[in-house]
């Protein structure tokens, strides 16, 4: 039997590639004569960078800039100079990940690191730049982004505002003539990892805020400023390029929430689009190819709820796996959903890896060994169910050398439209 092992990260636990290899140690332990593919994935959010790197062998670019409270941090993003294209992590500079829970404050965090980022792949030669949204920090709609590429914002008085959450309600003008001047020769896309609108009840600050420290008064005061940039946005991206041909409000559009409203910034400062990361992802590594000869999916993410359902990466896989009617099986820290949500889902069914009662951050802690432990519970039942007899091996290897889990194996895929 094929068991393919893809899955996200566990956010600020566990990269995707140590999920992925603690849950194929477990279906070894439980049968031994199992094939196991090993298949790390993100859908736009923290951890793009690891696992296009493995399954592209792009370059590694290192810069410095700025963290989401304007101090020095070591970032890096990948280069495939044959193709002139750059892909970026957004969690690389403005990434909940590099603050304590106590500096978490999305009214004065920003994504001016991530600005400097496309800045410095502009001035490699960029022409193409996929930009992973996810893991944010912040919710500032790009407003930082865009004071790291050239735009000046302003208040009323004709005063520069700080590039920061807290901006948002009190920009009355921007201004565009010190704009990086490749900013127009470039083709960005946006690669989300939820489908949520730029404000309201599903919104960037309602739905995401309270998780990067914000309180009830500081989620309204952002989804105010949220709700008052929206038109002022629009002007922008009409002034720096062609006006749009659709009817849609860009702060309508799917994604346009994602990583704090910076899909919103995208739209409007970049002239870019927006997709699903985990349908551009799958298609940039190859997955469907592999999935077809699966006998079994496993996958996992931190947490399955709701946001599961806005475009995260088990949605994604499910999707593709229906099909091929492949079955999937989820592993999570977390299971939140309903069991009519996970039918609906397309899930097999899903499974809470912890096994006691503890602190968040000791069940952290313990989430290689829990993956490991639940996922061999898992194979048990279903080589009980499938009465399986088949050859052993490991086809693939991420991380870490494991002696447990044998060659590594790469493979690249073949020319695809987001090149």
């Amino acid at each position: 039997m094929h068991i393919l092992v893809c899955s996200d990260s566990f956010k600020e636990a566990l990269s995707s590639g140590k999920v992925c290899q603690a849950i194929a140690a477990g279906v070894v332990m439980a049968v031994p004569d199992a094939e196991v593919s090993l298949f790390p994935l993100a859908d736009g959010g923290e951890g793009l960078t690891p696992v296009l790197q493995y399954h592209l062998g792009a370059k590694v670019i290192a810069a410095q800039v700025s963290d989401p409270l304007g101090r020095p941090v070591q970032a890096s993003y990948l280069w495939i100079e044959a193709d002139q294209t750059a892909f970026i992590e957004m969690a690389q500079a403005a990434g909940l990940a590099l603050l304590k829970n106590e500096a978490r404050d999305p009214l004065r965090t920003s994504t001016y690191g991530v600005g400097e980022l496309i800045a410095h792949a502009l001035d490699r030669g960029a022409r193409k730049i996929l930009l992973g949204l996810g893991g944010s920090a912040t919710t500032d709609a790009g407003l930082g982004m865009g004071a790291a590429l050239g735009l000046t914002f302003l208040d009323r008085q004709g005063n520069s505002l700080p590039p920061c959450g807290e901006s948002l309600g009190q920009v009355a003008s921007v201004q565009a003539k010190n704009m990086h001047p490749r900013v127009r020769d470039c083709r960005f896309i946006g690669l989300c990892d939820v489908s949520n609108p730029l404000f309201g009840p599903e919104g960037a600050a309602v739905v995401y805020g309270p998780q990067k420290g914000a309180n009830e008064d500081s989620v309204a005061l952002l989804d105010q400023g949220l709700r008052h940039i929206a038109p002022v946005w629009e002007d922008v991206r009409s002034i720096l390029f062609d006006p749009r041909m659709d009817n849609v409000p860009l702060a309508q559009i799917p994604g346009a929430g994602a990583a704090g409203g910076l899909g919103a910034g995208v739209l409007a400062f970049l002239n870019g689009v927006l997709l699903p990361g985990i349908d551009a992802i799958m298609d940039l590594t190859g997955l469907e190819k592999h999935l077809q000869t699966a006998d079994l999916i496993l996958t996992g993410e931190g947490r399955l709820d709701r946001q599961t359902l806005q475009g995260k990466l088990i949605q994604g896989i499910t999707q593709l796996a229906a099909r091929y009617k492949k079955p999937v099986i989820a592993l999570c820290g977390a299971v939140e959903l309903g069991l009519s949500e996970i039918e609906d889902l397309g899930l097999q069914a899903a499974f809470a890896i912890g096994r006691r009662p503890e602190h968040l951050d000791a069940a952290m802690s313990h989430t290689s060994e829990n993956l490991k432990h639940t996922a061999s519970q898992v194979m048990r039942i279903w080589a009980a169910r499938n009465l399986l007899n088949q050859g052993s091996k490991i086809l693939c290897h991420f991380g870490e050398k494991d002696e447990s889990l044998a060659p590594v194996c790469t493979h690249f895929p073949q020319k695809n439209p987001y090149f």
